[in-house]
């Protein structure tokens, strides 16, 4: 397992550092979250000792299970999912990294959680670039509020956003939406309150993350690419 594995990591590290040459960018510029939500905690931990140690999980339930089993490595673990504000508190203390965060409230809960923990946590905004009222996270319009709202936190840092490809469109789409995020982030770096950074672009899955990254893409989340072949 942990021979095709590995074989599977360095096939999309080839391809992240392929994607980011084109465009003058570097492989090491962008880090692969590898999704770990289709597969159990045995294989979970193969992958890790194939050597991909940043590991994102889209239930909260699930990551805390998993950060628990694979306590004994060296574990990054994000939440790339939806977070409801009552799993916020366990969440906020397994996970390094919480990139799906899409309100206020939310972003409320999680200084709550991180006053409690004594710690300062670490999220991305999540955005809805493609405007489909499935998808969850702020309207582009609604950034600047949500940074404003931020800069009253006490144990929140923003890192940066988050987005998700459109369900229904092409990879022309995807490029679109990606470029809309990068957009936002040039637009509301450079006057950002002390607690929000925005240097992390997270965005791009198994079928669209080159485009991501030759959109500026900083976090790559990939998950079944890492896995075929695997049994």
């Amino acid at each position: 397992m942990i021979k095709k594995l590995s074989s599977n990591l360095m096939s999309v590290r080839h391809r992240i550092n392929e994607a980011a040459q084109a465009v003058g960018r570097t492989g090491a510029e962008i880090r692969l979250i590898g999704v770990t939500k289709y597969v159990g905690a045995e294989t979970t931990r193969a992958l890790v000792e194939a050597g991909c140690l940043d590991l994102g999980e889209s239930r909260p339930q699930m990551l805390w299970e998993k950060a628990e089993a694979l306590s004994d490595l060296p574990v990054h673990w994000h939440m790339i999912g939806h977070l409801q504000r009552n799993k916020v508190k366990r969440t906020v203390d397994k996970s390094d990294l919480i990139h799906s965060v899409d309100s206020q409230r939310l972003l409320e809960a999680i200084d709550t959680a991180g006053r409690e923990s004594d710690k300062r946590v670490n999220v991305l905004l999540e955005v809805n670039v493609s405007g489909e009222a499935a998808k969850h996270g702020f309207q582009p319009d609604e950034l600047g509020s949500a940074i404003d709202y931020t800069a009253g936190l006490q144990h929140v840092v923003v890192r940066g956003l988050m987005c998700m490809a459109g369900l229904n469109g092409g990879l022309d789409d995807a490029r679109r939406e990606f470029d809309r995020l990068k957009q936002l982030q040039t637009k509301y770096a450079a006057d950002s309150p002390g607690n929000v950074e925005l240097k992390e672009l997270s965005m791009g899955m198994s079928a669209d993350f080159e485009i991501a990254v030759q959109a500026g893409a900083t976090m790559v989340r990939v998950g079944s690419l890492l896995f075929e072949g695997v049994s």
